[in-house]
């Protein structure tokens, strides 16, 4: 089997997600997923997917990430995971992945700064005197 390649974005983040027939390895940057996301919570973001499609164990998995934060760099590749799996099996895998919000992109980004605020929308102190 050739490896499935599919991106995944969330805020700042991109991910490239390669799937491969295999017994479950899951590199990230070169690294190992609990290496990569220390935190037990975020790394059961990644594999919600293969819960959800019972297909933990089944595929090896070699993802690169950049941009934002851990917790966008997570749905990032949950995104890109479930986008790949659904190129392995569309009639089958689509319908639970969009049942589960897997397949939506979230738009919400971090809004600019306008310029004579304090931040996008607070302003400065009124001093009337």
């Amino acid at each position: 089997m050739k490896a499935v390649h599919a991106v995944g974005r969330r805020k700042s983040a991109v991910a490239r997600v390669y799937l491969v027939k295999g017994k479950g390895d899951i590199k990230v940057n070169s690294r190992t997923l609990l290496d990569y996301f220390p935190v037990e919570e975020i790394a059961l973001v990644v594999k919600q997917p293969f819960e959800k499609l019972k297909l933990v164990d089944q595929y090896d998995m070699r993802i690169t990430v950049a941009g934002g934060g851990l917790r966008g760099q997570s749905e990032a590749i949950r995104l890109g995971i479930s986008r790949a799996l659904c190129k392995l099996d569309l009639e089958n895998n689509r319908p639970v992945l969009k049942k589960e919000g897997f397949l939506t992109r979230d738009a919400r980004v971090v809004e600019r700064k306008k310029y004579g605020r304090r931040k996008a929308r607070k302003k400065f102190q009124f001093t009337k005197r």
